[in-house]
């Protein structure tokens, strides 16, 4: 965390060299179609300035080894929780669900220090920049000290930690501090071993304004040049309508976030302690708009999804972590009826590839209503459930991170996946196929190349100081889970 408190980065400095120059795609994802020959330009903003399909090569312009997507937004992530992935899926009670793992998690919350904090961060970025994702929104909620109390330095010891890890690694971030105050809808304070996540409005508030002044100072901020803050809720149950309200009169333009509806039971206790389930509770008492995410939604009614649609709100899905979890399956083809936008959300960080979650989404919607390519919509020229599923979610995605535009177009932020057309699963594959094959035919290489902001970040497979960051995550994981291997051992 040296370098991270000192506002210098590893990748910072890689980045700040290696940027991107004249780009020419043989063919790139632009306006929703595969398009041939295409020159790219980011400007000195890092954005994209020239985006010309049907350009020919010329001299001096760098060819790019293979198909090119735009990057796609992981609106949904805790980061603190990658060090728990493949370390829940053992059961010894009758019974295994969301809250006897939510119990389990708070074991590694309670332990993870801002060093490891930032370890961990750092070598999951590297991973989802690796899977399609060119930025992160991070829901934060692992705001104090293991005792509960505020960190001696300042109130955003935590959060930094995560900023510095996105910045040194290249990952773009919108940083969501979060309320948290209560353990559930008829408990007015936090269990004991959620003492780390204590957080009301107010603090929230204060974090954010504070993180901003810090971007200001680029010399001292933890921030990178492609972050930015917004607002989070964690639910309704873990946040008073008191301190919901005094949110939204302390907001902004920037995105609200809020996990809602995932588990059954957290709808049972919604309608005993107001009457409403939980959608509906919203839709009737908070001023949605195109700000607010709610992620999740999986329990949810025709008239709450036309409600929310009216609304303009967007919904954030995690297939893997829903999966993982056993929450239940969200109603995907009502939401795409009505035109919610949709993005994707690495959640629990399980797993750390867009392809992984994109299959999972349309796979686990085959498996519930035994019929084919769920998310296509031939009605409406769009054959292709990949296409539709890539184009919807891109779209969502940016107004999750509180992006005007984004893809390849002129003004967006320059992001891009350059395809390794080397991966077995696209050999043979006719171009116009190019994108069926990544999300339905697995396993798939990571991208070969990954550009952020005009910046490299990764070329040709490798990420400068991966080796570096993977060490020190390997160390921090040992710190966590060794004393517990030993003793499990005895």
């Amino acid at each position: 965390m040296s370098e991270a408190r000192q506002g210098k980065g590893f990748m910072a400095d890689h980045a700040q060299a290696d940027g991107a120059g004249l780009l020419w795609a043989p063919h790139a994802w632009v306006g929703g179609r595969w398009q041939a020959s295409v020159l790219l330009q980011a400007g000195a903003d890092g954005n994209w300035e020239r985006v010309e399909p049907g350009a020919a090569f010329a001299p001096g312009t760098q060819a790019l080894a293979g198909p090119v997507v735009p990057g796609l937004v992981n609106a949904h992530s805790h980061a603190f929780q990658r060090a728990f992935a493949g370390l829940a899926e053992r059961r010894s009670v009758d019974q295994d669900d969301f809250w006897s793992w939510r119990d389990h998690m708070y074991r590694v919350a309670l332990r993870v220090t801002p060093e490891q904090q930032y370890a961990i961060a750092a070598q999951l970025y590297v991973e989802l920049l690796r899977g399609g994702y060119t930025h992160t929104c991070e829901f934060h909620y692992l705001h104090n000290a293991p005792d509960g109390s505020t960190y001696a330095e300042n109130d955003m010891t935590m959060a930094q930690a995560v900023a510095a890890a996105a910045r040194d690694t290249g990952m773009g971030l919108t940083l969501l501090p979060t309320v948290y105050e209560r353990s559930g809808f008829t408990q007015p304070a936090l269990r004991v071993d959620q003492r780390r996540f204590q957080a009301d409005a107010a603090a929230v508030l204060a974090t954010r304004d504070a993180l901003r002044r810090t971007a200001a100072a680029p010399q001292i901020s933890s921030l990178g040049p492609t972050a930015r803050v917004g607002l989070a809720l964690h639910s309704l149950r873990a946040a008073s309508p008191a301190s919901i309200s005094r949110l939204i009169d302390g907001s902004d333009a920037a995105p609200i976030h809020i996990h809602v509806a995932e588990q059954s039971q957290e709808v049972d206790d919604c309608l005993a302690a107001t009457g409403l389930r939980p959608l509906e509770w919203l839709c009737r008492h908070v001023p949605l708009d195109r700000r607010w995410q709610l992620v999740h939604a999986t329990h949810s009614t025709p008239e709450e999804i036309e409600a929310i649609a009216r609304s303009g709100a967007g919904v954030v899905l995690c297939p893997s972590t829903e999966a993982n979890l056993g929450d239940g399956i969200a109603d995907l083809p009502g939401w795409l009826r009505h035109g919610v936008p949709l993005s994707l959300g690495s959640d629990s960080n399980a797993t750390r590839s867009a392809l992984e979650e994109l299959r999972l989404l349309e796979y686990s919607q085959r498996l519930a209503r035994r019929v084919r390519c769920v998310a296509a919509a031939p009605q409406e020229n769009q054959p292709a459930t990949a296409a539709r599923l890539w184009s919807r979610t891109l779209a969502g995605g940016a107004g999750a991170a509180g992006f005007e535009r984004w893809g390849l177009e002129v003004g967006a932020r320059a992001d891009l996946l350059v395809v390794d057309t080397a991966a077995p699963a696209l050999l043979g594959i006719p171009q116009s196929h190019t994108l069926d094959a990544m999300v339905f035919s697995s396993p798939i290489r990571p991208f070969r190349d990954v550009l952020v902001a005009g910046r490299w970040v990764t070329r040709n497979h490798q990420t400068p100081h991966a080796a570096h960051v993977a060490q020190r995550f390997v160390a921090t994981m040992q710190e966590l889970w060794e004393p517990e291997g030993r003793s499990s051992e005895a």
